[in-house]
């Protein structure tokens, strides 16, 4: 794996997002290993739980801008829409997968990624992180499963609003909300999550397992329905005006100036 690292810690699988130099934005090389990942985590025996973390100081962007800058210069909407369905799959398998997933955050949690740490079961965060549903600033709709996920975690008013405004949501904030299961400083990160694994580890993994299909049938099952709307309206926007405008601001370091074209 060039993207990711992935390692095994006596029951616990490591999956490491290793782009720093461009804020771990997702692209398809990486998508498809974490999901190769998250397969292998769910396939051994020996794994009983599994922790998603990030190497530099963006946990990470969400999408690749540099990417979907080249993209956009180059018409390439169908590696857009590639994107748009692997971070779909992801946040899936992490609700799929019967065994507790735990993310890491520190620093800016944006887009797909903000949404993935909605999606896993305990996401533990430092005091500077930060949780931006970055789509509406480059015309584009939650990804990831985002609006499926947020809207039952928070509230639909509530991720309704997150996604029209791109406010970022503080640590603090996202503990208060239900998005988090702890906040402490950065250098304590690590002690925390021992500390919910010695908690973890007194359990049955049948119980959790159980737990998991029980959360999956109350509030997921329809997640196929809602995926192909995600992706379809994804697919629509990706060739919009505003899109390109959207990136190519960012780009240059400008607002954007959408025409709703």
């Amino acid at each position: 794996m060039e993207h990711i690292i992935y390692q095994l810690e006596e029951d616990l699988a490591i999956i490491t997002l290793n782009r720093p130099e461009v804020a771990n934005g997702f692209h398809i090389p990486m998508c498809e290993e974490i999901l190769e990942a998250l397969t292998l985590a769910e396939e051994d025996p020996a794994v009983h739980f599994v922790l998603i973390n990030a190497n530099g100081k963006v946990f990470s962007v969400g999408g690749d801008l540099v990417e979907m800058k080249r993209a956009v210069d180059e018409d390439d909407i169908p590696s857009l829409t590639k994107i748009a369905e692997l971070v779909n799959t992801i946040s899936y398998k992490i609700k799929q997968i019967a065994k507790p997933v735990l993310m890491e955050v520190d620093g800016a949690v944006a887009g797909a990624a903000a949404n993935m740490a909605v999606a896993t079961d305990f996401c533990l965060a430092t005091d500077k992180a930060k949780f931006i549903q970055a789509f509406v600033g480059v015309g584009l709709a939650p990804d990831a499963g985002g609006i499926h996920l947020l809207s039952r975690s928070i509230g639909v008013t509530r991720a309704a609003q997150l996604a029209m405004t791109g406010e970022a949501l503080t640590a603090d904030k996202a503990l208060e909300w239900g998005l988090v299961y702890r906040v402490c400083e950065a250098d304590k990160l690590e002690k925390m999550r021992e500390q919910l694994l010695k908690k973890l580890r007194r359990g049955s993994s049948n119980s959790y397992a159980a737990i998991k299909k029980l959360v999956w049938e109350s509030q997921f099952k329809d997640w196929q329905n809602y995926a192909t709307l995600e992706l379809n309206l994804q697919e629509s926007l990706a060739k919009t005006e505003d899109f390109k405008e959207g990136v190519r601001a960012h780009s240059e370091k400008r607002r954007p100036k959408f025409t709703g074209k």
